[in-house]
């Protein structure tokens, strides 16, 4: 196994300190690995009884192993090349991560973006198949990117079922569903693993070994990693990162996560969903920020900050004063985590299986998508940028003015929410202002691209404490596409997502400042020119 180590120091030291004695005599460790369902009290019961499954995910998900890859050898040998994954949340993050640090081609198409979509569908139709990742098949952005593709290889002359693989649970709609479809393959994950647990299972093994990730030696390593944690020590580095993420006093609410020369590639996205839709909830949780080592909020030394270092086995790295750092290899810190997440669930007193919140949004876009409803009017237009935003906006004239009035809404212990929905890889640049607005704001800033933060981060900005700020960023498309047998396009359905968040967040007594950029290249532009000036602005001050 990987070099596994674990340092701490300050409040992540204390909540060590404080807690590891009670989690090692309660016997936490064996307990959670005996599938322990009382863990998180009466109310959590019924739910996870049902979704300990993970704990032995490595050993469950062994006989899928041979499976995959005779799938992937004669897709090989019939020229089929490229893997397209079709899913969202822990179905698509999971496996990115896991082909981004092996360095092998996975597209993850986890958008609802019509030029993502479009850009997709034309990339190499002829040498691609797809893999369609859902627990029930009920997800209507995996359901309609399906779709769109059965129709674009029936349309380009080659045999549909041939090229479409579905991971999903035994006996859901959409096990049944495609068996009777005749597709190529169909992997069923143990049903008793919620989804941001489930890296180690079919939903995290098929994309990346079809994709050609050693998963043998992925699974190899989990193992030994299951080993390490199935032990009440104090030394337990599952039991020590849970106490610092979930018992620190008082609760350091924001984790920002730091990749700080791990040779992982994207784990803090995935950490992300993990722990904020497992922890945020009940008013109560923790934000993970994802940020490198040079972010505002590393040196902040804000008291509701705590920095997690994602560092290499050997690093020789100085920690500040409320920091941690974690070393291991892509499956021991996968493992890890997701112990340390239950962990925290119980210091935190919250179910960390459930996610009670994210359903809101999508019935509220549901709503919208039937009732079609004109767009709001917007408050004004500043170049290409149309802006929206509630009465907090005052006499705001100018699209810089309504970012600074949204900052002006946080409170001390607040956080800024930036949301972008459309194409995440064709505009990839755009993150560049988050580092940036936590300069101006003085407040930690995360950033998701919708609509797949939706299952993720969404969790914790309506269950969490009500204190985010949110930025959402719309932009026109310069085409759409219809979805098969839907009576509605990818451009109203991301449309509909986006308005009806933004409907939740604002219900829920949230501000949210709406840009809808009727250009995208010249809009991010201008946004970029913005957030630039305001930057700029705050450092002349300081200086």
């Amino acid at each position: 196994m990987s070099t596994l180590s674990y340092d701490a120091s300050g409040a992540a030291q204390q909540a060590i300190e404080q807690h590891i004695p009670a989690l090692v005599e309660d016997r936490i460790a064996t307990r959670i690995f005996a599938k322990d369902h009382t863990l998180w009290g009466p109310d959590a019961e019924s739910e996870s009884a049902i979704r300990l499954g993970w704990v032995e995910a490595a050993t469950v998900s062994r006989p899928l192993v041979e499976g995959i890859l005779e799938l992937r050898d004669a897709f090989r040998a019939e020229g089929v090349s490229r893997i397209v994954l079709c899913g969202m949340g822990g179905s698509s993050l999971a496996p990115e991560v896991i082909a981004g640090t092996a360095g092998v081609e996975l597209t993850v198409l986890d958008s609802t973006d019509p030029e993502q979509v479009g850009a997709a569908l034309a990339d190499r139709l002829a040498e691609t198949a797809i893999v369609v990742s859902s627990k029930s098949g009920s997800t209507v952005e995996t359901d309609s990117q399906r779709r769109v593709f059965e129709q674009a290889f029936t349309e380009a002359g080659i045999d549909a079922k041939s090229r479409i693989v579905v991971v999903t649970d035994p006996g859901s709609p959409l096990d049944k569903a495609s068996r009777e479809a005749g597709y190529r393959a169909v992997f069923n994950a143990d049903p008793n693993v919620g989804g941001r647990f489930s890296a180690l299972t079919a939903f995290g093994l098929v994309p990346s070994g079809l994709a050609g990730v050693d998963i043998q030696a992925f699974l190899d390593e989990a193992e030994e990693a299951a080993e390490i944690l199935n032990e009440d020590s104090p030394e337990n580095i599952g039991l020590r990162l849970g106490a610092a993420l979930g018992g620190t006093t008082p609760l350091r609410n924001k984790i920002v996560i730091v990749e700080d020369g791990s040779g992982i590639v994207g784990f803090a996205d995935w950490a992300e969903q993990l722990i904020a839709e497992s922890t945020g909830k009940l008013g109560t949780g923790v934000l993970p920020v994802v940020a490198g080592p040079s972010a505002p909020e590393v040196s902040s030394g804000a008291e509701d900050v705590l920095v997690i270092r994602l560092v290499g086995a050997d690093s020789d790295v100085e920690l500040g004063g409320n920091e941690a750092a974690v070393a291991g290899g892509l499956a021991t810190q996968m493992f890890v985590w997701e112990f340390a997440t239950a962990v925290a669930g119980r210091l935190l007193g919250i179910n960390p299986f459930d996610q009670p919140d994210v359903e809101a949004a999508k019935i509220a876009a549901r709503g919208l998508l039937d009732a079609r409803p004109e767009p709001t009017p917007a408050n004004f237009v500043d170049g290409v940028i149309e802006v929206r935003g509630g009465a907090w906006l005052g006499d705001a004239a100018t699209a810089a003015d309504a970012v600074k009035a949204l900052l002006g809404e946080l409170g001390t212990d607040g956080y800024l929410s930036v949301q972008a929905y459309f194409d995440r890889i064709a505009f990839a640049q755009l993150e560049g202002i988050r580092d940036e607005l936590a300069a101006v704001s003085g407040r930690p800033v995360t950033f998701g691209w919708g609509p797949r933060f939706l299952h993720s981060t969404g969790q914790f900005h309506k269950g969490g404490p009500a204190i985010g700020s949110f930025l959402q960023v719309t932009a026109s498309a310069a085409g759409d596409i219809a979805i098969p047998e839907r009576p509605f396009t990818f451009g109203q359905l991301i449309t509909a997502q986006a308005a009806g968040d933004a409907q939740v967040l604002e219900n829920h007594g949230r501000p949210v400042l709406r840009l809808h950029l009727t250009d995208r290249g010249a809009g991010v532009a201008q946004l970029q020119d913005i957030v630039a000036a305001l930057a700029g602005q705050a450092s002349a001050l300081e200086s």
